[in-house]
């Protein structure tokens, strides 16, 4: 992925008050395809008007630079099961619950994160799941972490 494009979409998304979810580059050399997942920081879900808004503010800068060949395509769309890789993500989102990847620790499974701390200078989630106790996984240790839906 080129960091400057990765640099000019956060960069557009900011200024009209979203965040980037995920950036993805595909298509062909002629015709490149870029899949932009954003987020509300709001926490309301991300609705067709808002892609359609961050759509055309990041087609304005996209169209005056040459990051992009002039016949790019532009996806913009909610983040669905949104990953979980920092740890100002995990902090976020502390009572939802996660679907996770750690090996070391029960292979995969879902829990609500209960927390976030750092122990040591190793950051940990605290993750309870629906039976059982509650788990300690060094960040380090989750090999991929998305939002789990839960339906009340």
């Amino acid at each position: 992925m080129n960091d400057e494009l990765e640099h000019v979409v956060t960069e557009g998304l900011d200024e009209i008050g979203y965040d980037l979810v995920e950036l993805r580059q595909g298509g062909t050399r002629s015709r490149p395809v870029l899949e932009v997942r954003i987020d509300r920081r709001d926490g309301e879900k991300v609705t067709v008007d808002d892609c359609a808004r961050a759509s055309r503010a990041l087609e304005a800068r996209l169209d005056t630079g040459t990051l992009v060949s002039d016949r790019y395509v532009l996806q913009v769309s909610s983040p669905g099961e949104r990953p979980l890789r920092t740890p100002a993500e995990w902090r976020r989102f502390v009572g939802r619950w996660a679907n996770v990847l750690a090996p070391e620790f029960g292979g995969r499974f879902e829990g609500e994160i209960v927390s976030l701390d750092d122990d040591g200078g190793q950051t940990a989630v605290v993750l309870r799941p629906e039976r059982g106790e509650a788990k300690r996984i060094p960040l380090a240790a989750v090999k991929e972490a998305r939002l789990a839906f839960r339906f009340s």
